[in-house]
């Protein structure tokens, strides 16, 4: 069964914070926390000064803030990322208790290593978890963490880049449906990426890490590979569209980059897949419809 959609903002709002503050006065959700009411208390007095529809500069300080938000764009949770040398620490709360024991904590953890590895680059990423946190403890296990040193009520988990990559490349840290690239987009779309050095990239670099590779020749017809042409369900509209590499991109003409947020979306899938994604800052579910064109099928892929 797959995984929840799970989706990590970075912009928080005004109404994102009080619903944190809710959470924050729950003691159930801050019992293995070092927070608690009285950090409620000055987040909402913070929220209350500045008086800002927009106050992500406020969870910023010391780290990297995020709201772990559903397929609707409601808040479940949250995650701090601290980056520390070339380490990187992250907390992680579901915060509704009606939440917990949804799998949410799966998905928001996958969403917060992608982000971890492949956007701030850290070496290896590590929690630390109150030794009573059976259900954390067995999250984090699942999803590769490694305990690597403990105190009486702390337990450090720790996975590092190497081993992120190969649970990716061997569909381990899984949470959506594998992909399908042959050998020569994927080395191209690397060698695009490193060239870029853009850390907004990152959802393109880690598809391109999870895809199966395959040779060209073994690419089904209905998979939407680099030059395809797919017909496109999105917002009860149908598009029909080009994926190209960005020197040939013309949105007037419905070619679009493979470094846009949709064309990096259906790369790899298949006619009928819906993928939920994040477009222009807000989650949108694309269907592939139909594949009208791809340069593999008709024996296109040595030009």
């Amino acid at each position: 069964m797959n995984k929840p959609f799970i989706s990590l903002c970075p912009e928080i709002t005004r109404t994102h914070a009080f619903t944190m503050v809710d959470w924050m006065r729950d003691d159930d959700v801050t019992r293995y926390l070092s927070d608690s009411h009285h950090s409620a208390q000055s987040i909402e007095q913070a929220i209350n000064r500045v008086q800002l529809p927009i106050v992500t500069h406020l969870f910023n300080q010391g780290g990297r803030f995020f709201m772990a938000c559903d397929s609707s764009d409601k808040p479940v949770g949250f995650v701090r990322l601290i980056k520390n040398g070339s380490d990187c620490e992250i907390v992680l709360v579901i915060g509704n208790q009606y939440n917990w024991g949804r799998r949410l904590g799966a998905s928001t953890l996958h969403e917060g290593m992608k982000l971890a590895f492949f956007e701030m680059r850290a070496e290896q990423l590590i929690a630390k978890i109150h030794t009573d946190n059976t259900r954390s403890v067995k999250t984090f296990e699942r999803c590769g963490f490694e305990l690597s040193s403990q105190t009486p009520k702390l337990h450090s988990y720790t996975i590092d880049a190497a081993r992120y990559l190969r649970q990716l490349r061997n569909g381990a840290a899984a949470g959506s449906n594998h992909i399908v690239m042959t050998e020569l987009d994927q080395a191209r779309l690397r060698q695009l990426v490193e060239i870029e050095h853009n850390p907004s990239l990152f959802e393109l670099e880690h598809e391109i890490a999870r895809a199966m590779v395959v040779e060209p020749s073994q690419v089904q017809q209905q998979v939407v590979t680099m030059n395809s042409r797919a017909l496109l369900r999105m917002n009860q509209q149908e598009l029909d569209v080009a994926l190209v590499y960005p020197e040939d991109a013309d949105y007037s003409a419905h070619k679009l980059s493979i470094f846009s947020d949709i064309g990096t979306a259906i790369l790899g899938y298949r006619e009928g897949d819906c993928v939920d994604w994040r477009v222009n800052g807000q989650t949108q579910q694309i269907q592939i419809q139909k594949v009208l064109y791809q340069p593999e099928a008709a024996g296109h892929y040595h030009l």
